[in-house]
Protein backbone atom coordinates (compact mmCIF):
# COMPACT_ATOMS: atom_id res chain seq x y z
CA UNK A 1 0.00 0.00 0.00
CA UNK A 2 2.68 2.63 0.55
CA UNK A 3 4.44 1.71 -2.50
CA UNK A 4 1.21 2.49 -4.08
CA UNK A 5 0.80 5.87 -2.84
CA UNK A 6 4.70 6.29 -3.55
CA UNK A 7 3.36 5.43 -7.23
CA UNK A 8 0.90 7.87 -7.06
CA UNK A 9 2.70 10.73 -6.06
CA UNK A 10 5.13 10.10 -8.56
CA UNK A 11 3.36 9.55 -11.51
CA UNK A 12 1.26 13.08 -10.19
CA UNK A 13 4.69 14.87 -10.14
CA UNK A 14 5.27 13.75 -13.49
CA UNK A 15 1.69 14.71 -15.05
CA UNK A 16 2.20 18.02 -13.76
CA UNK A 17 5.56 18.28 -14.89
CA UNK A 18 4.70 17.27 -18.52
CA UNK A 19 1.98 20.02 -18.82
CA UNK A 20 5.02 22.35 -17.64
CA UNK A 21 7.61 21.37 -19.99
CA UNK A 22 5.72 20.87 -23.15
CA UNK A 23 3.48 23.68 -22.48
CA UNK A 24 7.08 25.69 -24.72
CA UNK A 25 5.85 24.76 -28.16
CA UNK A 26 2.35 26.55 -27.17
CA UNK A 27 3.71 29.34 -25.10
CA UNK A 28 5.94 30.05 -28.36
CA UNK A 29 3.17 30.29 -30.94
CA UNK A 30 1.09 32.56 -28.53
CA UNK A 31 4.66 35.06 -27.33
CA UNK A 32 4.88 35.49 -31.34
CA UNK A 33 1.57 36.96 -31.35
CA UNK A 34 1.02 38.49 -27.72
CA UNK A 35 4.67 40.12 -27.92
CA UNK A 36 5.69 39.89 -31.50
CA UNK A 37 8.75 38.25 -30.33
CA UNK A 38 10.71 36.60 -33.58
CA UNK A 39 10.60 32.93 -34.20
CA UNK A 40 14.69 33.04 -33.32
CA UNK A 41 14.32 34.44 -30.17
CA UNK A 42 10.79 32.72 -29.26
CA UNK A 43 13.12 29.02 -29.59
CA UNK A 44 15.36 30.56 -26.64
CA UNK A 45 12.74 29.92 -24.27
CA UNK A 46 13.01 25.92 -25.12
CA UNK A 47 17.21 27.01 -23.90
CA UNK A 48 15.66 28.70 -20.55
CA UNK A 49 14.01 25.48 -19.23
CA UNK A 50 16.78 22.96 -20.42
CA UNK A 51 19.78 24.57 -20.01
CA UNK A 52 18.94 25.08 -15.95
CA UNK A 53 18.21 21.26 -16.18
CA UNK A 54 21.43 20.78 -17.31
CA UNK A 55 23.12 22.89 -14.77
CA UNK A 56 21.60 22.13 -11.96
CA UNK A 57 21.39 18.29 -12.61
CA UNK A 58 25.25 18.89 -12.88
CA UNK A 59 25.52 20.57 -9.82
CA UNK A 60 23.26 18.36 -7.66
CA UNK A 61 22.72 15.04 -8.77
CA UNK A 62 25.48 13.28 -7.44
CA UNK A 63 24.83 14.34 -3.71
CA UNK A 64 21.09 14.81 -4.23
CA UNK A 65 20.50 11.73 -1.59
CA UNK A 66 21.94 13.27 0.95
CA UNK A 67 19.45 16.14 0.42
CA UNK A 68 16.58 13.70 0.56
CA UNK A 69 14.49 12.77 -2.57
CA UNK A 70 11.39 14.20 -0.93
CA UNK A 71 12.61 17.32 0.27
CA UNK A 72 14.02 17.91 -3.27
CA UNK A 73 10.42 16.94 -4.59
CA UNK A 74 8.69 19.35 -2.37
CA UNK A 75 11.27 21.98 -3.09
CA UNK A 76 10.64 22.27 -6.89
CA UNK A 77 6.83 21.56 -6.74
CA UNK A 78 7.09 24.88 -4.27
CA UNK A 79 9.22 26.88 -7.06
CA UNK A 80 6.62 25.88 -9.69
CA UNK A 81 3.93 26.86 -8.06
CA UNK A 82 4.98 30.76 -7.63
CA UNK A 83 6.38 30.62 -11.02
CA UNK A 84 2.71 29.66 -12.91
CA UNK A 85 0.99 31.99 -10.43
CA UNK A 86 3.26 34.72 -11.80
CA UNK A 87 2.71 34.37 -15.51
CA UNK A 88 -1.43 36.10 -15.26
CA UNK A 89 -0.01 38.71 -12.83
CA UNK A 90 3.39 39.48 -14.69
CA UNK A 91 2.63 39.09 -18.17
CA UNK A 92 5.52 39.57 -20.52
CA UNK A 93 7.82 38.16 -22.80
CA UNK A 94 10.19 37.94 -19.67
CA UNK A 95 7.97 36.19 -17.11
CA UNK A 96 8.11 33.21 -19.60
CA UNK A 97 11.46 33.44 -19.79
CA UNK A 98 11.35 33.18 -15.90
CA UNK A 99 8.60 30.38 -16.06
CA UNK A 100 10.65 27.89 -18.06
CA UNK A 101 14.37 28.67 -16.16
CA UNK A 102 12.25 27.71 -12.69
CA UNK A 103 10.45 24.45 -14.40
CA UNK A 104 13.91 23.71 -15.92
CA UNK A 105 15.73 23.85 -12.06
CA UNK A 106 12.54 22.40 -10.74
CA UNK A 107 12.58 19.59 -12.96
CA UNK A 108 15.82 18.56 -12.62
CA UNK A 109 15.37 17.79 -9.07
CA UNK A 110 12.14 16.25 -9.82
CA UNK A 111 13.36 13.90 -12.33
CA UNK A 112 16.34 12.29 -10.65
CA UNK A 113 14.51 12.23 -7.17
CA UNK A 114 11.61 10.36 -9.27
CA UNK A 115 13.83 8.33 -11.18
CA UNK A 116 16.31 6.98 -8.18
CA UNK A 117 12.99 6.74 -6.29
CA UNK A 118 12.16 3.87 -9.12
CA UNK A 119 14.93 2.05 -8.11
CA UNK A 120 13.93 1.93 -4.38
CA UNK A 121 10.73 0.39 -5.12
CA UNK A 122 11.15 -1.91 -8.03
CA UNK A 123 11.36 -5.73 -7.24
CA UNK A 124 13.59 -6.57 -10.25
CA UNK A 125 14.78 -5.50 -13.46
CA UNK A 126 11.41 -6.15 -15.41
CA UNK A 127 9.79 -4.73 -12.79
CA UNK A 128 11.74 -1.39 -13.11
CA UNK A 129 11.41 -1.81 -16.60
CA UNK A 130 7.06 -1.97 -16.04
CA UNK A 131 6.98 0.92 -14.09
CA UNK A 132 9.36 3.17 -15.66
CA UNK A 133 7.24 2.79 -19.37
CA UNK A 134 4.16 3.46 -17.17
CA UNK A 135 5.74 6.38 -15.59
CA UNK A 136 6.61 7.80 -18.96
CA UNK A 137 3.28 6.95 -20.68
CA UNK A 138 1.66 8.94 -17.71
CA UNK A 139 4.19 11.61 -18.62
CA UNK A 140 3.10 11.91 -22.47
CA UNK A 141 -0.47 11.82 -21.20
CA UNK A 142 0.44 15.19 -19.26
CA UNK A 143 1.27 16.39 -22.65
CA UNK A 144 -1.35 14.77 -24.57
CA UNK A 145 -3.85 16.79 -21.76
CA UNK A 146 -1.56 20.19 -22.08
CA UNK A 147 -2.87 20.78 -25.50
CA UNK A 148 -6.30 20.21 -24.43
CA UNK A 149 -6.17 22.46 -21.46
CA UNK A 150 -4.09 25.24 -23.08
CA UNK A 151 -6.33 24.99 -26.30
CA UNK A 152 -9.35 25.53 -24.59
CA UNK A 153 -8.33 28.87 -22.90
CA UNK A 154 -6.52 30.43 -26.34
CA UNK A 155 -9.18 32.41 -28.54
CA UNK A 156 -7.62 31.69 -32.07
CA UNK A 157 -10.27 34.91 -33.40
CA UNK A 158 -7.55 37.45 -31.58
CA UNK A 159 -4.02 36.47 -32.14
CA UNK A 160 -3.17 38.86 -29.45
CA UNK A 161 -5.45 37.92 -27.01
CA UNK A 162 -4.23 37.17 -23.46
CA UNK A 163 -7.09 35.12 -22.37
CA UNK A 164 -4.63 31.79 -22.47
CA UNK A 165 -2.70 32.99 -19.61
CA UNK A 166 -5.45 32.04 -17.27
CA UNK A 167 -4.52 28.23 -17.69
CA UNK A 168 -2.18 29.40 -15.20
CA UNK A 169 -4.07 29.52 -12.28
CA UNK A 170 -5.34 26.13 -13.21
CA UNK A 171 -1.66 25.02 -12.95
CA UNK A 172 -0.76 26.65 -10.15
CA UNK A 173 -4.01 24.88 -8.11
CA UNK A 174 -2.55 21.67 -9.43
CA UNK A 175 0.87 22.35 -8.35
CA UNK A 176 -0.17 22.99 -4.80
CA UNK A 177 -2.47 19.69 -4.89
CA UNK A 178 0.95 17.45 -5.81
CA UNK A 179 2.49 19.27 -3.06
CA UNK A 180 0.40 18.59 -0.44
CA UNK A 181 0.71 14.51 -2.04
CA UNK A 182 3.83 14.62 -1.42
CA UNK A 183 4.45 16.24 1.97
CA UNK A 184 1.98 13.48 3.33
CA UNK A 185 3.58 10.64 1.94
CA UNK A 186 6.05 8.68 3.85
CA UNK A 187 9.50 7.41 1.73
CA UNK A 188 12.24 5.24 2.73
CA UNK A 189 15.10 6.40 1.25
CA UNK A 190 17.51 4.02 3.23
CA UNK A 191 19.12 2.00 0.69
CA UNK A 192 19.74 5.12 -1.62
CA UNK A 193 22.38 5.72 0.92
CA UNK A 194 26.07 7.59 -0.18
CA UNK A 195 28.98 5.11 1.44
CA UNK A 196 29.77 6.59 4.57
CA UNK A 197 33.01 8.86 5.17
CA UNK A 198 32.81 10.31 1.30
CA UNK A 199 32.86 14.02 1.10
CA UNK A 200 30.78 15.85 -1.61
CA UNK A 201 33.21 16.46 -3.94
CA UNK A 202 33.73 12.82 -3.36
CA UNK A 203 30.55 12.11 -4.48
CA UNK A 204 30.80 14.43 -7.18
CA UNK A 205 34.21 13.26 -8.51
CA UNK A 206 32.16 9.53 -9.02
CA UNK A 207 29.60 10.90 -11.01
CA UNK A 208 32.50 12.08 -13.63
CA UNK A 209 34.01 8.88 -13.44
CA UNK A 210 31.06 7.22 -14.48
CA UNK A 211 30.60 9.03 -17.45
CA UNK A 212 34.02 8.04 -18.86
CA UNK A 213 32.45 4.12 -18.52
CA UNK A 214 32.41 3.43 -22.42
CA UNK A 215 28.29 2.03 -21.73
CA UNK A 216 27.34 5.07 -19.83
CA UNK A 217 29.02 7.16 -22.61
CA UNK A 218 27.56 5.47 -25.59
CA UNK A 219 24.02 5.62 -23.54
CA UNK A 220 23.59 9.25 -23.03
CA UNK A 221 24.89 10.16 -26.54
CA UNK A 222 22.23 8.06 -27.28
CA UNK A 223 19.48 9.90 -25.00
CA UNK A 224 21.16 13.12 -26.55
CA UNK A 225 19.64 12.11 -29.91
CA UNK A 226 16.51 10.70 -29.11
CA UNK A 227 15.55 13.52 -26.94
CA UNK A 228 17.27 15.94 -29.93
CA UNK A 229 14.13 14.41 -32.52
CA UNK A 230 11.71 13.93 -29.71
CA UNK A 231 12.23 17.91 -28.76
CA UNK A 232 12.30 19.08 -32.69
CA UNK A 233 9.34 17.56 -33.38
CA UNK A 234 7.01 18.42 -30.01
CA UNK A 235 8.33 22.21 -29.46
CA UNK A 236 7.85 23.16 -33.52
CA UNK A 237 4.87 21.38 -34.55
CA UNK A 238 2.30 23.47 -33.29
CA UNK A 239 4.09 26.04 -35.28
CA UNK A 240 4.07 23.70 -38.24
CA UNK A 241 0.39 22.86 -38.24
CA UNK A 242 -0.33 26.75 -38.07
CA UNK A 243 1.89 27.91 -40.89
CA UNK A 244 2.47 24.93 -43.38
CA UNK A 245 -0.56 23.12 -42.75
CA UNK A 246 -3.14 26.21 -42.57
CA UNK A 247 -4.81 25.15 -39.33
CA UNK A 248 -6.05 28.09 -36.74
CA UNK A 249 -3.86 28.88 -33.65
CA UNK A 250 -6.34 26.50 -31.21
CA UNK A 251 -6.79 23.88 -33.76
CA UNK A 252 -3.00 23.62 -34.49
CA UNK A 253 -2.11 23.46 -30.56
CA UNK A 254 -4.85 20.92 -30.43
CA UNK A 255 -4.24 18.10 -33.06
CA UNK A 256 -0.83 18.01 -32.04
CA UNK A 257 -2.32 16.16 -29.07
CA UNK A 258 -2.70 13.11 -31.36
CA UNK A 259 1.24 13.14 -31.26
CA UNK A 260 1.46 13.16 -27.33
CA UNK A 261 -1.62 10.84 -27.46
CA UNK A 262 0.75 8.31 -29.65
CA UNK A 263 3.39 8.76 -27.30
CA UNK A 264 1.52 7.75 -24.44
CA UNK A 265 -0.22 5.47 -26.00
CA UNK A 266 3.38 3.49 -27.28
CA UNK A 267 4.67 4.11 -23.65
CA UNK A 268 1.99 2.68 -21.69
CA UNK A 269 1.93 -0.40 -24.18
CA UNK A 270 5.70 -0.61 -24.03
CA UNK A 271 5.93 -2.26 -20.89
CA UNK A 272 3.65 -5.06 -22.09
CA UNK A 273 6.04 -5.83 -25.60
CA UNK A 274 9.29 -5.49 -23.65
CA UNK A 275 8.82 -8.38 -21.47
CA UNK A 276 8.25 -10.57 -24.21
CA UNK A 277 10.94 -9.04 -26.38
CA UNK A 278 14.10 -8.43 -26.45
CA UNK A 279 14.50 -4.83 -25.89
CA UNK A 280 17.29 -4.13 -28.97
CA UNK A 281 15.10 -5.24 -31.94
CA UNK A 282 12.40 -3.33 -30.61
CA UNK A 283 14.45 0.08 -30.58
CA UNK A 284 15.72 -1.03 -34.20
CA UNK A 285 12.06 -1.55 -35.15
CA UNK A 286 10.70 1.90 -33.80
CA UNK A 287 13.52 3.74 -35.51
CA UNK A 288 12.74 2.48 -38.64
CA UNK A 289 9.37 3.36 -38.16
CA UNK A 290 10.11 6.91 -37.19
CA UNK A 291 12.34 7.63 -40.67
CA UNK A 292 9.38 5.49 -42.54
CA UNK A 293 6.90 7.76 -40.68
CA UNK A 294 8.60 11.23 -41.95
CA UNK A 295 9.16 9.67 -45.65
CA UNK A 296 5.71 9.15 -46.17
CA UNK A 297 3.99 12.15 -44.23
CA UNK A 298 6.39 15.30 -45.61
CA UNK A 299 5.36 14.72 -48.43
CA UNK A 300 2.14 15.51 -48.42
CA UNK A 301 2.42 18.94 -46.32
CA UNK A 302 3.32 20.24 -49.88
CA UNK A 303 1.11 23.13 -51.02
CA UNK A 304 -1.95 23.25 -48.57
CA UNK A 305 -4.14 25.31 -49.25
CA UNK A 306 -5.99 27.87 -46.46
CA UNK A 307 -9.30 26.94 -45.96
CA UNK A 308 -11.08 29.44 -43.74
CA UNK A 309 -13.81 26.96 -42.56
CA UNK A 310 -11.55 24.10 -41.86
CA UNK A 311 -12.79 21.46 -39.25
CA UNK A 312 -11.12 18.09 -38.16
CA UNK A 313 -12.66 16.00 -41.25
CA UNK A 314 -11.65 18.72 -43.37
CA UNK A 315 -7.80 19.11 -42.50
CA UNK A 316 -5.11 17.84 -44.71
CA UNK A 317 -4.26 13.89 -44.15
CA UNK A 318 -0.31 15.03 -43.42
CA UNK A 319 -1.75 16.81 -39.97
CA UNK A 320 -2.72 13.36 -39.12
CA UNK A 321 -0.45 11.22 -40.09
CA UNK A 322 2.88 12.90 -39.05
CA UNK A 323 2.09 12.57 -35.23
CA UNK A 324 1.83 8.92 -35.86
CA UNK A 325 5.82 9.45 -35.68
CA UNK A 326 4.70 8.87 -31.64
CA UNK A 327 4.26 5.37 -32.15
CA UNK A 328 7.30 4.75 -32.89
CA UNK A 329 9.20 6.87 -30.70
CA UNK A 330 7.36 6.10 -27.40
CA UNK A 331 9.41 3.00 -26.38
CA UNK A 332 13.01 3.93 -27.49
CA UNK A 333 13.30 6.61 -24.15
CA UNK A 334 11.99 4.61 -21.39
CA UNK A 335 13.55 1.48 -22.77
CA UNK A 336 17.40 2.56 -22.90
CA UNK A 337 17.08 4.22 -19.21
CA UNK A 338 15.26 1.02 -17.71
CA UNK A 339 18.39 -0.79 -19.30
CA UNK A 340 21.08 1.49 -17.90
CA UNK A 341 19.36 2.24 -14.58
CA UNK A 342 19.15 -1.84 -14.32
CA UNK A 343 22.78 -2.37 -14.71
CA UNK A 344 23.83 -0.29 -11.44
CA UNK A 345 23.58 -0.48 -7.84
CA UNK A 346 20.72 1.74 -5.94
CA UNK A 347 23.24 4.13 -5.09
CA UNK A 348 24.29 4.77 -8.67
CA UNK A 349 20.95 5.63 -10.00
CA UNK A 350 20.67 9.23 -9.00
CA UNK A 351 24.54 10.09 -9.99
CA UNK A 352 23.32 8.10 -13.44
CA UNK A 353 20.12 10.48 -13.64
CA UNK A 354 22.01 13.22 -13.66
CA UNK A 355 23.84 12.40 -16.58
CA UNK A 356 21.22 11.42 -18.65
CA UNK A 357 18.84 14.52 -17.49
CA UNK A 358 21.98 16.81 -18.22
CA UNK A 359 22.51 14.94 -22.36
CA UNK A 360 18.34 15.40 -22.42
CA UNK A 361 18.54 18.71 -21.75
CA UNK A 362 21.52 19.70 -23.94
CA UNK A 363 19.67 17.42 -26.69
CA UNK A 364 16.16 19.14 -26.52
CA UNK A 365 17.77 22.91 -26.45
CA UNK A 366 19.73 22.06 -29.43
CA UNK A 367 17.16 20.18 -31.58
CA UNK A 368 14.41 23.06 -30.62
CA UNK A 369 17.41 25.42 -31.54
CA UNK A 370 18.32 24.15 -34.84
CA UNK A 371 14.61 23.10 -36.13
CA UNK A 372 13.80 26.97 -34.92
CA UNK A 373 16.34 28.32 -36.59
CA UNK A 374 16.19 25.84 -39.81
CA UNK A 375 11.99 27.02 -39.76
CA UNK A 376 12.93 30.61 -39.66
CA UNK A 377 15.39 31.14 -42.17
CA UNK A 378 14.78 28.03 -45.01
CA UNK A 379 11.50 26.88 -44.05
CA UNK A 380 9.18 23.99 -41.82
CA UNK A 381 9.48 21.19 -44.77
CA UNK A 382 13.24 21.45 -44.39
CA UNK A 383 13.80 21.51 -40.84
CA UNK A 384 11.26 18.54 -40.15
CA UNK A 385 12.99 16.37 -43.11
CA UNK A 386 16.19 16.97 -40.79
CA UNK A 387 15.05 14.64 -38.16
CA UNK A 388 16.41 12.16 -40.43
CA UNK A 389 19.84 12.69 -39.52
CA UNK A 390 19.74 12.03 -35.80
CA UNK A 391 17.28 9.19 -36.84
CA UNK A 392 20.35 7.78 -38.58
CA UNK A 393 22.72 8.25 -35.84
CA UNK A 394 20.55 6.76 -32.59
CA UNK A 395 20.41 3.33 -35.19
CA UNK A 396 24.23 3.41 -35.06
CA UNK A 397 24.31 4.42 -31.57
CA UNK A 398 22.17 1.94 -30.04
CA UNK A 399 24.32 -0.79 -32.03
CA UNK A 400 26.90 0.37 -29.74
CA UNK A 401 24.72 0.69 -26.83
CA UNK A 402 23.99 -3.11 -27.11
CA UNK A 403 27.31 -4.35 -27.44
CA UNK A 404 28.44 -2.12 -24.57
CA UNK A 405 25.06 -3.66 -22.29
CA UNK A 406 25.96 -7.38 -24.03
CA UNK A 407 30.19 -6.82 -22.63
CA UNK A 408 29.34 -5.10 -19.37
CA UNK A 409 26.55 -8.19 -18.44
Amino acid sequence: MKNQRIMLALFLIYFVFAILLNSVGTVILQIIGNYGVSKSSASNLEAFKDLPIAVVSFLVASFLPRIGYKNAMLAALALVTAACVAMPLLPAFWTAKLLFLCVGVAFALVKVSVYSTLGLIARDRRHHAGIMNTLEGVFMVGVLSAYWIFGYFIDSSDPASRSWLQVYWLLAALCAVTFALVLSTTFDEGTAQLPQGRSRWDDFSAMLKLFFKPLVCVFVMTAFLYVLIEQSVGTWLPTFNNEILKLPAAMSVQVTSIFAACLAIGRLSAGFVMRRMNWYPVMNICVIGMAATVLLALPLTHDVVADPGITWSSAPLATFLFPLIGLFMAPIYPGINSVMLSSLPPHQHSSMTGLLVIFSALGGTTGSFITGYVFGNFSGHFAFYLTLVPITLVLVTLYFFKRQVDHAA
